[in-house]
């Protein structure tokens, strides 16, 4: 099998909400729009909101939750909190070494921002 491209599909509940908050708020730029939604660029992945087809009433939120490396995520926290977006989880550094911080959608899905640091492992060549 060959996997050639992948992204996140969320079908929203609002539409035009969940639209505001990923553009507007946390500010990710727009790949393309077609008539019934919007894909965006998340670093080497895609985010698409879809306004067509429906989510049950019922449904459970997405399950996972979205992991966004940034450079910085104490900047990044900065920003969000300056665009008034609530940040449910405050930049920490966990057991880990990674430097969390969560930010929820209008859905209810987690949005995990994270920073590598210079001497974490995900950083270290595994090359011979």
């Amino acid at each position: 099998m060959e996997i050639l491209a992948s992204r996140v599909l969320f079908r929203p509940a609002d539409y035009s909400r969940s639209l505001a908050f990923y553009r507007d708020e946390i500010g990710l730029a727009i790949a393309r729009e077609y008539g019934a939604g919007t894909v965006f660029y998340a670093g080497q992945s895609l985010v698409e909101l879809a306004g067509h087809g429906h989510r049950a009433a019922e449904a459970p939120p997405f399950p996972g939750a979205p992991w966004l490396q940034v450079r910085d995520v104490y900047a990044t926290q900065a920003e969000l909190e300056g665009r008034d977006v609530a940040i449910a989880r405050k930049a920490t550094q966990e057991p880990w070494g990674l430097h969390e911080m969560h930010v929820t959608d209008p859905d209810g899905v987690t949005l995990i921002f994270v920073q590598i640091p210079e001497t974490h492992p995900l950083r270290r060549d595994a090359r011979a």
